[in-house]
């Protein structure tokens, strides 16, 4: 199987970052990071789209479980820069695991 380019993940990552370091008010990602419930707010979003995933997996409906799947790594890249996590550290993790 040829390497997938993942580029879109670093894309999206760096896309986040800017949202948190220059906030406009009709920007969603703002409305997470910046939201009255603070980091909560996007815990419920990344619970809420791990639910729908589960779902969707369950229904066992391809475009859904893509559809799904893509909401919930969405949220976790904002969920990741909201606490400092940048994606070589979770790279970095995921290769100590591979033995």
């Amino acid at each position: 199987m040829p390497e997938t380019d993942l580029s879109i993940l670093n894309e999206l990552y760096d896309i986040v970052t800017d949202r948190k370091e220059n906030p406009s008010e009709d920007s969603y990602v703002c409305s997470l990071l910046n939201h009255r419930k603070g980091i909560d707010k996007i815990l419920e979003k990344v619970g809420e789209e791990s639910i729908e995933t589960i779902l969707a997996v369950k229904s066992e409906n391809k475009e859904e479980m893509i559809y799904e799947s893509s909401d919930l790594l969405f949220h976790l890249i904002v969920m990741f820069v909201a606490k400092g996590i940048n994606l070589e550290e979770i790279a970095t993790e995921l290769k100590k695991r591979r033995k």
